[in-house]
């Protein structure tokens, strides 16, 4: 008996029921994710130029590169060129459509990742129809194409190029599954097809790309070794993804096919050729120094070790830190079971029909996540969804009866799909800003020209591009050892240390070609390798000199980064030259407040003595040196009330009744940049002047 097949099911396998499964499947993806629109349709504070914003930083990044090709934006941001270069195929295709439907470039960014990343689904069962299992091939497309981690990188407003790169993967699969099991000339044609136009899409995913190759020439050698076809497709393949030109890649392989079409090469010259190709490929694609940055990259966490110390933006990346098992196993399947199910019924797949062993790195690296992050786990995710239903097809075999074995398939089935449904209701993501904040930065976008540059964190970069047209010093993308200089700048003590070195930096970074500023101001690397702390003593008794202004420079500090402030801090609290903590800053957020008498509980140990002006932290006490009160008045006006306790003191308590926060912080963090700027609106007008002043964001242009 054959217990992997359900009987009668070859009927479902023709092409009318590939396309009627996969309507069915595609719907249902996208009307799941319409379930955030639904949710924030009437929130008003998400919207902008009547329509949802994103809710994706890196969406703003290609949003901002799409604004340059239709309206000639960001012309002096050296960014747009990476993106234009890096992710064409995201960047022209939104343009395209833009240009052609009439629907807002918000509209556009908005939905195409539900539209886009919903064509999962036809790889997926397409796969499936190979193996006469399509039926199996429509529940694994209901469970793929939502599941928690694929879901949360390509749902509406999440405007990324994840929306194409397991859907390109996927396709690729099919590919390489379809040629192992039907020895076709057309699907060579397709693999290399997919493969070529990856990398306009997602670069990143070539590595996956790489490994399945190399487990196809094993597979294929193995099992078909004796046929030319073999060697036509390890050398098309291995041109397909050698580090060439669009065009020669298609020359060569049209070539390659051309000439096995005309049957007049012998196996030996085709084994030849194939060597020659793969050779040419290893030899160009440097694959194994990709995958060891790849996978070093998102090990190794800390500062550098050569030159000056800087630290590392990857250990301060949630998605890139180590993670528990549940949490890889909910992201990959949606419950614990869930991703169990899947490794089994993975194994039971590969063992039933072996061409799928050609998967077994995207289950691998959907494994690595649990070193490398959460970014890891959307690869696993349609390859799982068909591995969990081949196990309940598996278990459900012995059922000899139709009817209770096909009712059984389906309570397993939605068993699996429910907490990946359940998790999107209660996923309610907000967009990256709301309407007050992209209202000032409306403001700012009528201010001043496209040359100037806003000194801001950089998990704000791209959208500031997008709603200012200026530029900034660090980004999404960008963001290594100048994160030190924005630090510094941001948190400085002293507010001409903070302007004159936003003003040094923006120029250097502009004359310099747009190199990195902090080696260039430190002369990292080299043998006159600057004394940092020379540098920061010049600069503040004017001996440094520093540039003519060329353009407006701003600085700007939103009340969201508040949340990652000690973060933010972090980067410029280190010796540079030997990497360790320059000094131990106490810095305490809370919105709990328990008063009993004289007595005030901030929670986590920390209370306050009214009478005696004593702070309490865990087994420690220190004296008070003000409590400040500040908010705004009806005049929208802010308000500022201080009440001295131990003058001298080092400890201050800064009360945001607006806010509903209290913040506990010692001098260093209380005479920051931020801090005196944003909730006390203190400045010093001999280097800076406010531009804009809400309660959500404010900007100061520099006077130097």
């Amino acid at each position: 008996m054959n217990i992997f097949n359900i009987k009668n099911e070859a009927e479902y396998n023709s092409l009318k029921y590939s396309v009627l499964f996969i309507a069915i499947a595609y719907t249902f993806s996208i009307m799941i994710r319409m379930i955030w629109v639904y949710q924030f349709k009437d929130a008003a504070a998400f919207y902008w130029n009547n329509e949802l914003m994103i809710n994706t930083n890196d969406g703003y990044y290609f949003a901002s590169a799409v604004e340059y090709l239709l309206f000639g934006m960001h012309e002096h941001n050296p960014q747009i060129a990476s993106a234009l270069n890096s992710y064409p195929g995201l960047i022209y295709i939104t343009a395209f459509l833009t240009k052609i439907l009439p629907l807002s470039l918000e509209t556009i960014i908005l939905y195409l990742p539900a539209f886009i990343s919903s064509l999962v689904v036809i790889p997926i069962i397409l796969i499936a129809r190979l193996f006469n299992m399509q039926i199996l091939g429509l529940l694994s497309a209901l469970l793929g194409s939502i599941t928690w981690s694929y879901y949360n990188r390509t749902m509406v407003g999440y405007y990324d190029s994840d929306m194409f790169a397991v859907l390109l993967q996927m396709f690729v699969l099919f590919s390489f599954i379809s040629l192992l099991v039907k020895h076709k000339l057309h699907y060579i044609i397709s693999i290399c097809l997919f493969i070529s136009v990856y990398p306009f899409f997602y670069p990143q995913g070539l590595s996956l790309m790489y490994a399945m190759y190399s487990i196809y020439i094993v597979y294929a050698l193995w099992t078909y070794r004796y046929d030319a076809i073999t060697y036509v497709s390890i050398a098309a393949i291995a041109i397909a993804l050698s580090p060439i030109g669009l065009l020669l890649k298609l020359v060569f392989v049209s070539l390659l096919l051309l000439a096995f079409y005309s049957k007049k090469m012998e196996l030996k010259y085709w084994v030849g050729l194939a060597v020659i190709a793969l050779v040419f490929f290893l030899f160009n694609a440097n694959i194994f120094l990709l995958v060891q940055e790849k996978i070093f990259g998102y090990i190794n966490r800390g500062t550098e070790e050569n030159g000056l110390h800087f630290f590392q933006v990857i250990q301060t990346v949630r998605e890139a830190g180590k993670i528990p098992f549940d949490v890889m196993a909910n992201r990959i399947s949606g419950s614990t079971i869930g991703v169990l199910a899947a490794l089994i019924g993975y194994i039971l797949l590969v063992m039933r029909h072996r061409q799928f062993i050609i998967a077994l790195p995207l289950i691998g690296v959907g494994v690595f996540s649990l070193w490398g992050g959460l970014r890891f786990t959307i690869y696993a995710v349609p390859i799982a969804a068909m591995s969990a239903m081949f196990l309940i097809y598996f278990l459900t075999s012995y059922v000899k009866d139709v009817i209770p074995r096909y009712l059984l398939i389906l309570i397993g089935a939605a068993a699996l799909i429910y907490p990946n449904i359940l998790h999107i209701t209660e996923y309610k993501v907000p967009t990256v800003f709301h309407k007050e904040e992209v209202n000032a930065l409306d403001k700012l976008k009528q201010i001043g020209s496209d040359k100037d540059y806003i000194v801001a964190w950089w998990d704000y970069g791209y959208p500031l591009w997008f709603y200012t047209n200026k530029n900034t010093l660090i980004d999404g993308g960008k963001h290594h050892h100048d994160n030190y200089i924005v630090s510094k700048i941001l948190l400085s003590s002293s507010q001409k240390e903070a302007a004159l070195l936003s003003r040094l930096a923006v120029e250097t970074y502009v004359d310099s070609g747009y190199k990195n500023i902090a080696d260039t101001l430190f002369k990292n690397h080299r043998k006159d390798q600057v004394n940092v702390d020379t540098f920061f003593d010049e600069l503040h008794v004017d001996t440094l000199s520093i540039p003519p202004a060329t353009r407006d420079v701003y600085l700007y500090l939103p009340f969201r980064m508040l949340d990652i402030l000690p973060t933010v801090k972090i980067f410029s609290n280190i010796n540079l030259d030997t990497g360790e903590k320059a000094t131990n800053p106490f810095f305490y957020r809370t919105s709990k407040i328990v008063q009993d008498k004289d007595r005030v509980d901030f929670g986590s140990g920390v209370v306050f003595d009214q009478k005696t002006g004593i702070l309490a932290v865990g087994n420690q006490t220190v004296p008070v040196d003000q409590i400040i009160t500040a908010g705004y008045n009806q005049d929208k006006q802010l308000a500022v009330h201080r009440q001295a306790l131990h003058p001298d003191a080092s400890f201050t308590i800064l009360m945001l009744k607006d806010y509903n926060t209290v913040l506990i912080m010692d001098k260093e963090m209380f005479n920051s940049s931020y801090i005196q700027m944003f909730f006390l609106e203190n400045y010093d007008n001999q280097y800076f002047e406010p531009v804009i002043l809400t309660p959500w964001a404010k900007v100061y242009r520099t006077k130097s």
